[in-house]
């Protein structure tokens, strides 16, 4: 396999091997004590790398060993996160320590100053892009919630894209990950270790990452997502619990709101 000299020289010949978690497209490779991360050059890329640097000192990142861009590719080389991934077995198996390690994972994010943060990720930006993702018919309409188009749903995504354009909600700015489902946040016990692939990380309202942690829930909790140590969970699991240790009443108007958002993307 082809890498950088600068990520080959700090790899050298260790053993490695590949990650099948996620859905981001990238081919992840893990080592002993570190996490090679090569993908498509792009804007989201270039922002992970960004926000990763930035959040340094800030909230639970991995360290940034290297990251180096060759033609089409981009390589990032950091250090592995200590703990368990939250959609791991062990979590799934035990609600409450799950439940406590996202509702902390929330908190943190939102404890950090956004002032100075580098990149905006609130609606303005967020629905031009998604205009840009429905134009170029970027659209994965195989990957989507099952009742967002179709009968008792919107007819397209152009359909859908005015409707968010239309029911744009008042938002509270905070640190948000963008992408906050199980396999993105690591912990130990309720102690949250470490933030991954936070590519679509930065500015944004707090109910784009309630909404799409409370979606991964709903999934891997139907059994969406199966797991031969686990087996099938059961759907019904108290979510109020969640909401209870965030401290907020669920709006699901906008849970629904930034739920539909993400079919975009």
């Amino acid at each position: 396999m082809f890498l950088p000299e600068k990520i080959r020289g700090l790899v050298r010949d260790e053993p490695y091997q590949k990650d099948g978690i996620g859905m981001s497209g990238s081919t992840v490779l893990m080592f002993h004590d570190k996490v090679l991360k090569i993908q498509q050059y792009s804007e989201e890329a270039e922002n992970e790398y960004r926000m990763m640097k930035y959040l340094q000192g800030r909230a639970p990142v991995p360290e940034v060993y290297a990251c180096e861009t060759e033609g089409d590719r981009m390589y990032l080389l950091m250090r592995k996160c200590t703990g368990r991934m939250a959609c791991s077995g062990a979590y799934r198996k035990d609600w409450n320590a799950l439940c406590g390690l996202l509702a902390n994972s929330l908190k943190t994010l939102w404890s950090v100053d956004v002032s100075d943060c580098p990149c905006d990720q609130r609606l303005c930006r967020k629905l031009a892009q998604a205009a840009r993702n429905v134009e170029a018919g970027l659209v994965d309409l195989d990957n989507v919630e099952p009742d967002t188009f179709g009968e008792g749903g919107f007819r397209d995504p152009e359909d859908l894209l005015q409707w968010l354009y239309d029911h744009m909600p008042e938002e509270e700015p905070v640190l948000s990950h963008g992408d906050l489902c199980l396999p993105n946040v690591f912990g130990i016990e309720e102690r949250v270790t470490g933030y991954i692939d936070l590519g679509r990380a930065g500015t944004a309202d707090k109910w784009c990452d309630i909404a799409l942690c409370c979606r991964s829930l709903f999934h891997n909790f139907s059994g969406k997502y199966s797991d031969s140590s686990v087996g099938r969970m059961p759907v019904e699991f108290d979510v109020s619990q969640f909401f209870s240790l965030l401290g907020l009443e669920p709006d699901w108007q906008k849970i629904r709101y930034y739920i539909l958002l993400d079919e975009l993307f």
